[in-house]
């Protein structure tokens, strides 16, 4: 399962109406999305920065599109967090020890080798997004459940245009 947050740490009073279980579980489960959103926009200009090949123009404009996107969502993430009275933590060492992401390998040249390797990992955010929703719901968190729901549909659009590059026997 995923890794999660540490719960202990202290919930900042606010005039937010949630219940303070269910801001706990929201926290942890976005700061577990932040960390994973925060590696595939760094994995996604990792792409973008080295891409190389026949598909060079256009994978170029669509990675830097998909990083672009996600500096949005990331925030938003973050901008829940700390409505919750949590702390949203994003630096490069939580980010880091948080990812529920493989590394990136800072190997790849070829164009479809770095869309392979992305749609791999917008999988991977998109199922643990419809995990949040689903926890995040339970809780009785519906802001945070929507906002998920929200970033969910955008990575998997994301993905689909991934895999729309891949050969028909190269997608799982």
């Amino acid at each position: 399962m995923a890794k999660s947050a540490d719960k202990s740490a202290a919930i900042q009073s606010t005039r937010n109406d949630v219940p303070t279980n269910a801001k706990q579980v929201s926290i942890g489960v976005l700061q577990g999305c932040l960390a994973d959103s925060t590696d595939l926009f760094n994995a996604t200009r990792q792409a973008h920065w080295n891409v190389k090949g026949p598909h060079f123009g256009e994978l170029h404009r669509l990675f830097e599109e998909f990083y672009t996107a996600l500096v949005t969502s990331t925030d938003d993430l973050a901008e829940r967090i700390v409505q919750l009275g949590g702390t949203a933590n994003g630096t490069s060492q939580v980010v880091a020890g948080g990812t529920r992401l493989p590394p990136y390998p800072t190997d790849l040249y070829a164009g479809m080798d770095h869309v392979k390797a992305l749609a791999d990992r917008y999988a991977m955010v998109a199922k643990t997004l419809r995990e949040g929703i689903d926890q995040t719901d339970e809780a009785g968190d519906a802001d945070t459940a929507d906002l998920l729901t929200e970033q969910s549909r955008a990575t998997d659009k994301m993905l689909w245009m991934l895999e729309a590059h891949l050969p028909a026997d190269k997608a799982p």
